[in-house]
């Protein structure tokens, strides 16, 4: 058996997998909780994550019926960016602050100075720095709190801190340093030069966490965690990585001409490439993929977080909700929502707000309201998948994830929005199934078993969910997402 682990905004996910009979046997999950202040703050305690992890791996194998003992290995996915300074004891210096914390934007804008701009952090790193990265919440933590910052003697990423927790290893792979800001994507090696513009005071060497390649293990569990565990002593832990890299192994996005979109709290599409791309858009992220390529993507803040917050101001469960988007027309009879409750990265809005715009006494709504915040967040995909030019443009199929993908009406929306055939995989959690396949490659890949095998084996489309997209709606999107991006450029005159 293996073990894939995804900890995510708002819990941590467990699932049980049978590699040689190609089979989910059992999955959990347990809720963590979201600190959020003034200025973005959105932080969580490593903790919450630790406890998590424990409740659903405990619950995944009672209802997987399997002992803990029959397990070979565990890989953990992780949400991306967010910074955890641990001291010499290995204990947190402050709470780990999210990817969706908006609040070191200032110092995010004053590194993308220092480093020369978008063209000299695109030289530095492949890619721009972005106020969600890690990068400004190290300096954010410098200038902010500095009996904290003075404690720190290493800076790990969460999938990272659980890989520590369950190793004692402080080790990461370059897809999620892909999302530090101190990392070349590129040469898949640490920035140290700026890393030390970021932090001067700490020695990257000894800050940093080794890095790994992809197949390569983080260790084996320790002694202490197996016992707790009920593991056996030899059970090993794959290099992991961070979700949206995980989510692409889930879905089988391994080769390039498929795009995998998630539906999460934040939104992303990403698509595989075999070599780094050049980029000269701040808002595509040159990633490195959990398998040894490239995985370039677009992020955007307001997914179902946005959804939600519409669905509870309402009053409504998730089947009323869509009901309440199934029965109001294409484009919510002209209201047009910009849904950036949280700023927005993709387009590039760290300090915006949410808008809806065109309501008149005859089209406010419940219905339209609720279609129009769902449209909203689907149109902040489609610009990002727009952004990624050819790498996405003739792909033939979208892979959906994320709770989101579990919406019949939004599944369709997708469809419609961006012309492409949907489909989701049996797993929509597909983070956690990419870590289990991860941690099976680690494992067998000396007995020349490949990643692609494991994935035909495992990766299986629902083909209930299959949405293609109708003509007549694809029309009819065609000027509602005009409408979409005119409303963005009459809010944001620079975009």
């Amino acid at each position: 058996m293996y073990i894939g682990v995804d900890c995510g905004t708002q819990s941590t996910k467990v699932v049980v997998v049978d590699v040689e009979r190609g089979i989910i046997l059992g999955e959990a999950s347990r809720p963590h909780r979201l600190d959020e202040g003034e200025n973005g703050r959105r932080e969580q305690a490593p903790a919450e994550w630790l406890a998590a992890l424990k409740g659903a791996f405990f619950s995944a194998l009672a209802r997987a019926g399997v002992s803990a003992s029959q397990v070979r290995g565990i890989g953990v996915s992780g949400q991306q960016h967010g910074m955890v300074a641990l001291d010499a004891d290995g204990a947190p210096v402050y709470p780990a602050k999210l990817w969706c914390d908006t609040e070191t934007s200032a110092q995010n804008s004053q590194l993308v100075a220092r480093l020369g701009g978008e063209q000299g952090c695109l030289e530095k790193l492949g890619l721009v720095l972005q106020t969600g990265y890690t990068a400004s919440k190290i300096a954010w933590l410098r200038e902010h709190q500095p009996d904290a910052y003075r404690r720190i003697d290493s800076v790990l990423l969460p999938h990272d801190y659980l890989n520590f927790w369950l190793t004692g290893e402080r080790v990461t792979e370059a897809g999620d340093a892909s999302g530090t800001g101190y990392f070349d994507t590129r040469t898949r090696r640490w920035q140290f030069e700026v890393f030390s513009l970021i932090a001067p005071e700490l020695d990257p060497e000894r800050a940093l966490p080794r890095l790994l390649e992809a197949h390569e293990p983080a260790g084996v569990v320790r002694t202490l965690v197996a016992r707790e565990l009920g593991l056996s002593d030899d059970v090993v832990v794959s290099s992991g990585g961070g979700d949206n890299m995980l989510g692409a192994i889930g879905t089988g996005n391994i080769t390039p001409g498929l795009v995998t979109l998630s539906l999460g709290t934040s939104g992303t599409v990403c698509a595989y490439s075999p070599a780094p791309i050049i980029c000269d858009n701040a808002m595509v992220a040159n990633f490195c993929s959990s398998t040894g390529g490239w995985l370039p993507l677009i992020c955007t803040m307001n997914v179902t977080s946005a959804t939600t917050r519409i669905r509870e101001l309402f009053g409504l469960d998730l089947n009323a909700f869509g009901e309440q988007v199934a029965s109001a027309p294409v484009g919510a009879e002209g209201i047009t929502v910009l849904p950036f409750f949280n700023g927005e990265r993709v387009p590039m809005l760290p300090d915006a707000s949410a808008d809806f715009l065109g309501m008149t006494s005859l089209n406010t709504t419940r219905a339209n309201m609720c279609r129009g915040v769902v449209e909203g967040a689907t149109f902040g995909l489609r610009y990002g998948l727009e952004l990624l030019g050819d790498l996405t443009a003739g792909a033939s199929q979208i892979r959906l994830i994320g709770g989101g993908a579990n919406s019949t009406v939004w599944r369709q929306m997708v469809a419609d929005i961006t012309g492409t055939e949907v489909i989701c995989p049996e797993i929509t959690d597909a983070a956690a199934l990419g870590a289990a396949i991860q941690a099976a490659w680690c494992d067998q890949r000396a007995q020349g078993v490949t990643l692609e095998a494991l994935c035909k084996r495992l990766v299986h489309l629902d083909a209930q969910s299959h949405a293609e997209p109708d003509p007549g709606r694809v029309a009819a999107y065609q000027g509602v997402y005009q409408r979409y991006k005119d409303a963005l450029k009459q809010r944001h005159a620079h975009l």
